[in-house]
């Protein structure tokens, strides 16, 4: 490890402690104290379905169609920070409608090996058998470019204004740029909605301070691809500068009883047509072993 590296961990270490410091300061003036609750299961276990399109067109010139790859991925990590991870490719299909007929006229292939540009790729409709392996990494909660116990999540700012704060200091330390640190914020919010075992007045304080950043807005009420209704959040974000700036859209869905996140759909970057859909199956404190994912 460099000694650039050794001063960050530092400074990571003691803004973390700052942070903290803040959420239990009531004599200042900050909320009460969050009080740390156990943990509620063995693992904390994150289960998503992603939806990805893919980016080249397959069939024929004449009969040309978009497919979609979809895929199931889980993660269990216990509150000492030992962490697994699964996945399974449940195959690829036409991405629409009018992208099936087009792939029936070809002959409704099961597998492709080009597509028509002639870029080699391994596609197939087949699910495969998955995967499930440990997490080699620090036995640690990661946020924000910080690594963080399960006794400092659970001692996260509960108030929005002090929980941007501390987000917008670990933005600094992790060298964000000013003019991307809004949008940084406002897209690593939602993270304490599934990926951390936040209590839920952290939670409920990452949602409130969500909507009031800079190009955030509600879009009423909205269903996932599971047909479940949730508070629709719409983050509006630039990626990269001048030339290179590339607008992005995410749009969430959220549980607002349970302040837990259902959906996340990304649309832009090099690919502005395309929709890139997580829909997060299950968030929360479970008791069964890490496995396999089974088909759904």
């Amino acid at each position: 490890m460099t000694s650039h590296s050794r001063a960050g961990t530092v400074t990571f270490r003691r803004l973390i402690i700052l942070g903290a410091g803040l959420a239990v300061g009531a004599a200042l003036g900050a909320p009460a104290p969050v009080v740390a609750a156990p943990p509620e299961g063995a693992y904390w276990h994150v289960k998503e379905l992603l939806t990805m399109p893919q980016p080249r067109l397959f069939g024929t010139s004449s009969n040309s169609y978009s497919l979609v790859k979809r895929q199931i991925t889980e993660r269990w990590t216990t509150p000492d920070g030992r962490a697994w991870y699964a996945y399974r490719e449940l195959g690829t299909t036409p991405g629409s409608a009018a992208d099936k007929k087009a792939w029936q006229r070809d002959g409704s292939p099961s597998r492709w090996g080009k597509s028509i540009d002639g870029q080699t790729v391994r596609l197939s409709t087949e699910p495969t058998k998955g995967h499930l392996g440990s997490v080699r990494e620090r036995n640690q909660f990661e946020l924000a470019g910080q690594w963080l116990t399960y006794d400092e999540i659970q001692r996260l700012p509960a108030d929005p204004a002090l929980l941007k704060d501390w987000l917008t200091r670990a933005g600094r330390v992790a060298q964000i740029p000013g003019t991307a640190l809004p949008g940084w914020v406002a897209q690593t919010l939602p993270q304490l909605l599934h990926v951390l075992p936040a209590p839920k007045e952290v939670r409920n304080a990452a949602y409130q301070g969500m909507l009031t950043m800079p190009g955030v807005r509600a879009d009423g009420v909205a269903k996932d691809e599971l047909g479940r209704s949730g508070a629709a959040v719409v983050i509006d974000t630039v990626n990269g500068t001048g030339k290179a700036a590339v607008p992005e859209t995410t749009r969430l869905i959220v549980d607002t009883g349970r302040m837990a996140l259902l959906s996340e759909e990304r649309r832009g970057g090099k690919q502005p047509g395309k929709a890139y859909v997580t829909t997060l199956a299950e968030v929360g404190w479970t008791d069964f072993r890490p496995a396999v994912p089974a088909l759904p």
